[in-house]
């Protein structure tokens, strides 16, 4: 987005892409932000059908770099994988998430990671939000007519988050973040 004008300088915005992974579906959200503003580009579902784990993780690592490909995101944001009653459930999901890390990182992107604490304490101002408060949420946040998909929505947090609660990676360069090789982490306080 740039600004013309004869006093006005280019400005440019910034395009998030946050990304909810899962085995079966990995939700993906696009937005725009120039400061504190936000605007919707685009969101939806990678589904990864019933084959096997290598095959599913291929479809979510080809998936993400389409996505990129055809969206040109300047950072990308990932939520942070908890840890589950079932440790299976969360090595398949870890795995996935490691899918779309590296789907990103192909593209030379920087990744950011949020736990899903974070991302609720973003959008609705609370850590222990329900599900269908985060989607409302996004969904007044970015002005859209009608619900995305749980992983969509899920996605469209993290990448709100990443946008208000860092305001892009050039302030996740100070205190409360990590740097690990291409990828930042923020700690908890």
């Amino acid at each position: 987005m740039k600004v013309h004008g004869p006093a006005a300088s280019a400005t440019v915005a910034t395009r998030i892409l946050g990304i909810d992974p899962g085995l079966r579906i990995t939700g993906f959200g696009l937005i725009d932000t120039l400061g504190s503003q936000l605007r919707y580009v685009a969101s939806g579902c990678i589904k990864t059908g019933e084959g096997s784990l290598p095959e599913r993780l291929k479809i979510i690592l080809a998936g993400i770099q389409e996505v990129i490909d055809t969206y040109r995101p300047d950072q990308v944001a990932v939520e942070i994988v908890f840890v589950n009653v079932n440790p299976q459930s969360t090595l398949l999901l870890g795995q996935a998430r490691g899918a779309a890390i590296c789907g990103a990182v192909s593209r030379d992107l920087p990744v950011a990671e949020y736990t899903a604490l974070q991302v609720k304490q973003a959008v609705v101002g609370h850590g222990k939000a329900a599900k269908e408060q985060v989607n409302h949420m996004v969904q007044r946040l970015l002005s859209l007519d009608g619900a995305p998909s749980a992983d969509a929505a899920d996605a469209l947090g993290c990448a709100i988050c990443h946008a208000h609660g860092s305001s892009g990676l050039a302030a996740m360069t100070g205190a409360g973040t990590r740097k690990r090789g291409s990828r930042l982490t923020l700690r908890e306080r």
